[in-house]
């Protein structure tokens, strides 16, 4: 099971957090979120995780954003994921695995109706993993709105996924209970407030994860 913790804005957070149990740390690189940090600000956390001998996936999430300045930003930042999380079509995809060859590439989709499901598998082979969160006409993410998980029962694409989306310590064994993702997204669900994580709810969350951790896998 893939535990990824987005939204990471502190350094001594990251660590704590990735020695928790996070697979990975999500880095919101989208200006206009509350959660947002600077490349030379992630590089600073990844500088401090390698320090610290912390062993985890870096996730720069974007939106939208122009193929030369994820590129810089990756490579500035030592990411070792890129998530997409705007509109970013199968195109662009190719183009960005064929820049950054050695990175994972996650594609976001937000879900408000049965053809957005069909249209995440559209992409399916051409990222290296799905990421299913919750519609807000305003926000791209960290809403703390749920998916309706029932209607992701029969969700099977070929590439691994990801579920998202009002995730919080005290929901989470229903939802791994009604589905089965190979891994798990959450941000505001265990927060104090943007950005801030509250380490007191990511021990919690990692408390009730534990019959589903054994089979973890890394990507």
């Amino acid at each position: 099971m893939r535990v990824k913790i987005c939204g990471i804005t502190q350094a001594e957070q990251a660590i704590a957090i990735a020695r928790h149990g996070a697979t990975h740390l999500g880095f919101i690189c989208v200006p206009q979120s509350p959660r947002y940090l600077a490349p030379a600000a992630i590089a600073e956390i990844t500088q401090a995780l390698d320090a610290a001998g912390v062993v985890t996936k870096t996730v720069g999430v974007f939106a939208d954003a122009p193929l030369v300045e994820m590129s810089a930003a990756v490579r500035r930042a030592n990411l070792s994921h890129i998530q997409l999380h705007g509109q970013e079509t199968l195109e662009q995809c190719q183009q960005l695995l064929a820049e950054l060859p050695g990175v994972f590439l996650i594609k976001a989709i937000r879900i408000r109706t049965a053809t957005d499901l069909v249209r995440a598998e559209t992409y399916a082979p051409y990222v290296d993993a799905l990421l299913l969160d919750a519609y807000h006409p305003q926000q791209l993410g960290g809403t703390g709105l749920t998916l309706d998980w029932d209607a992701l029962v029969s969700f099977r694409p070929t590439c691994p996924w990801m579920l998202a989306g009002g995730l919080t310590p005290e929901n989470i064994s229903t939802a791994l209970s009604t589905l089965r993702p190979d891994g798990i997204d959450l941000s505001s669900g265990v927060e104090q407030h943007p950005g801030v994580k509250d380490l007191a709810l990511v021990q919690h969350l990692f408390e009730q994860l534990q019959p589903w951790l054994p089979s973890r896998a890394e990507v």
